[in-house]
């Protein structure tokens, strides 16, 4: 009987060993979790202020305008510039002397009258203008610029108003009026005098130049 408890016993004891050696096997084949649980790459979280000025950048709209800047002696340049914003939804700015030019002083057939005299003496074409400064100027990403042709350039009065202004950052569109002269040089001549800016071929309108010449070009530029 003994001999029977004995074997009993044994088996019992061969069985628990097994079973604790199953287990510990199956424990040591586990994958061991890391102690560093950080990721291989990172993720770098920003500080708020940072990530919301770059959401404004990316999201908030363009504030570009554009403005028509014009010199007008007779009303010809006024008429088409007027046409000219009005089509494009722009805002307007007149180049205005602080003299202003008479019907004597543009006749160009007068040996004597004002802009004859100017045109034979440069160092008369410094024509001081009641304002050359425009509100909210750095607002205007294009900017046109209109004149009358005077001896196959621009009206001087302009000159005095480009050189004032920093064109940098902007595209520049000149635009003319004429009785018979082209744009010729004009636009290449106020580059030269203008602080930066990217200029662009110009055009010529005639002194009668009707709505829907001007409406052609400005349907372009667009």
């Amino acid at each position: 009987m003994k001999k029977v408890i004995i074997g009993i016993v044994a088996v019992i004891i061969i069985a628990v060993v097994g079973i604790l050696g199953y287990f510990l096997v199956s424990n040591n084949n586990e994958p061991q979790e890391k102690e560093n649980n950080t990721p291989t790459n990172p993720t770098v979280i920003e500080p708020t202020e940072d990530i919301d000025k770059r959401q404004d950048d990316i999201t908030k709209p363009s504030n570009g305008k554009t403005l028509v800047v014009y010199f007008s002696a007779s009303g010809s340049t006024k008429k088409v510039a007027e046409q000219v914003a009005d089509n494009l939804n722009a805002e307007l700015f007149e180049i205005e002397p602080i003299n202003p030019y008479t019907s004597s002083d543009l006749d160009w057939t007068d040996n004597n009258s004002r802009v004859t005299k100017e045109h034979e003496d440069e160092s008369l074409r410094d024509i001081k203008l009641k304002n050359t400064k425009v509100d909210t100027w750095d607002s205007y990403d294009t900017v046109l610029i209109g004149y009358p042709i005077w001896w196959g350039i621009a009206a001087w009065p302009v000159d005095t108003f480009v050189k004032a202004n920093d064109f940098n950052g902007k595209t520049v569109i000149p635009f003319c009026t004429s009785a018979s002269s082209g744009l010729g040089q004009s636009g290449d001549l106020l580059k030269q005098e203008a602080k930066g800016g990217n200029w662009v071929s110009g055009h010529r309108f005639s002194s009668g130049a009707s709505s829907s010449d001007i409406k052609t070009w400005t349907n372009g530029l667009k």
